[in-house]
């Protein structure tokens, strides 16, 4: 990205440093635990990679596709690797932003100011979030020196130290929830190895959401303050100081609302597909599938505190949940209505994709795609 003045709209530096001052230390560990911790999590990556592919069906026999990177991370290689990942996509409206600021009056130092603040913003954001991830797949990601990925771009992150610390926290079997979690993060990662077409579709999306953002510095930055205000308490007497909308609902244009429909509706897609196929499998590989899948709901619902919470609201994360919970219903559904190969029928393209509407109803999706192709 281009710079005005020597000063980016995000200091990307101090981003990732404040992020990993903030952070949380992980879990104590030996040296040897530690070890054996990443041996195992790469063990039961590949070994997920086979029960995925054959409980899905979604990879025909003799059709390989490309592989991807499968890292087993600590929370601070979780920040390196999402703040390459935001400047990736955020590339093209952060240009759009420098060259509005660029014809303003003090342009270049209220850049140099502007662009620290927001990085220390984002680091808080994601010391935050460092702590709660267990493992991401990462669609975007560009591939650097310690952090490798595909040609197209695309890697597995597991975040060890998080894992380690679920794991104790649920008082479950290590071995188990280890491989529970593989499970997860690894139909993702096929689901974008076996759909080619996917990764650019959502890149699409957001690029469309993102070009659709009002790129006056002034306004965004107002609704930004707004959400804060949000956060910390400043709204009416009554609603107990917890936002009613997310980060991202407030700083949204109508057409960018009517994107978000169609993001929600993919996302609940993926996230539900990755929660039913580890149901799936769970009970044939991970004995104790039943324990660890009760005490994760519960967690998933409590959090973990007031403040966890109201930042999970800010943010979007109980949107999220919803999307779990919401897409595993209806990929159960249509399973169950036109078995695992008519629910692959998804994966066609884009048009074949439910809607935000469908989401809720399968049986309609079912009508549109299944009856209308066998007519």
């Amino acid at each position: 990205m281009t710079s005005i003045g020597g000063a980016e709209m995000v200091d990307w530096n101090l981003a990732v440093a404040t992020a990993t001052r903030l952070v949380r230390p992980g879990p104590e560990v030996s040296r040897d635990e530690a070890r054996a911790v990443v041996a195992e999590l790469r063990r039961h990556a590949k070994a997920s990679e086979e029960h995925v592919r054959a409980f899905t069906r979604m990879i025909p026999e003799g059709h390989e596709p490309e592989d991807t990177p499968v890292l087993v991370v600590d929370r601070a290689g979780w920040i390196r690797a999402n703040v390459a990942g935001f400047r990736e996509l955020l590339s093209p409206l952060l240009g759009k932003m420098q060259e509005r600021r660029a014809g303003t009056p003090g342009g270049a130092v209220l850049g140099a100011v502007g662009g620290k603040v927001t990085g220390v913003e984002l680091g808080m954001l994601l010391s935050f979030l460092a702590s709660r991830v267990l493992g991401q797949y990462e669609t975007f990601a560009p591939a650097g020196r310690d952090l490798p990925a595909s040609d197209g771009g695309g890697r597995l992150l597991l975040v060890a130290p998080n894992i380690v610390h679920v794991e104790r926290e649920l008082a479950v079997a290590p071995h188990d929830f280890r491989l529970w979690v593989c499970l997860h993060e690894e139909t993702h990662r096929t689901q974008f190895t076996a759909v080619p077409w996917l990764r650019d579709h959502l890149q699409g999306e957001i690029q469309a959401f993102l070009a659709a953002t009002d790129v006056d510095p002034a306004t965004v930055l107002e609704r930004l303050r707004q959400a804060a205000q949000a956060f910390v308490g400043g709204r009416p007497e009554g609603e107990e100081g917890e936002p009613t909308q997310s980060l991202v609902e407030i700083v949204q244009t109508p057409e960018q609302r009517e994107i978000l429909g169609r993001l929600t509706a993919v996302m609940s897609l993926l996230e539900g597909h990755a929660d039913y196929v580890m149901d799936g499998v769970g009970p044939q590989v991970v004995p104790s599938v039943q324990e660890i899948r009760e005490k994760f709901q519960q967690r998933r619902a409590r959090g973990a505190s007031r403040l966890d919470l109201a930042l999970r609201r800010l943010l979007g994360l109980d949107a999220k949940l919803r999307q779990y919970r919401d897409g595993e219903r209806f990929v159960r559904a249509v399973v169950e209505q036109v078995g695992m190969d008519g629910f692959n029928r998804i994966w066609t393209s884009p048009n074949t994709l439910p809607t935000k509407a469908e989401i809720a109803e399968p049986a309609d999706w079912v009508a549109r795609v299944h009856r209308k192709a066998d007519s």
